[in-house]
C-alpha cells in the first residue's frame, strides 16, 4: 500500500517549513518510545535516528537558504 504524503510545488520558505515540521514529527515519535523504552540498545538506536533526522534537517535549510525558485516535492509512503 502506498500513500501519496506531497506532491507540489513550493517556495523554498514553505519548503522548510514542511520539512521541518515533517522532520520534527518523527523526532517526537522518537523521543516518546525512548521514553517508554527500558532496552539500552533501542534507546541508543533511535537517538542515533534524532541526531541523523536533525542532520538532515540542518542540510535542507542550508541548501535551500539562497534558493529563489520552486521546488517541487514528491514523497509517497510505501507500508509493506
Amino acid at each position: 500500500m502506498n500513500v501519496k504524503l506531497i506532491q507540489g510545488s513550493y517556495t523554498p520558505k514553505e519548503t522548510i517549513e514542511l520539512m521541518h515540521q515533517l522532520i520534527q514529527v518523527k523526532i517526537r515519535f522518537n523521543e516518546d518510545k525512548i521514553g517508554q523504552s527500558s532496552s539500552e540498545e533501542d534507546i541508543k538506536r533511535r537517538e542515533e535516528r534524532i541526531k541523523a533526522l536533525q542532520h538532515e534537517l540542518a542540510t535542507v535549510k542550508n541548501q535551500l537558504k539562497n534558493r529563489h525558485d520552486r521546488i517541487e516535492i514528491i514523497s509517497t509512503v510505501e507500508i509493506k
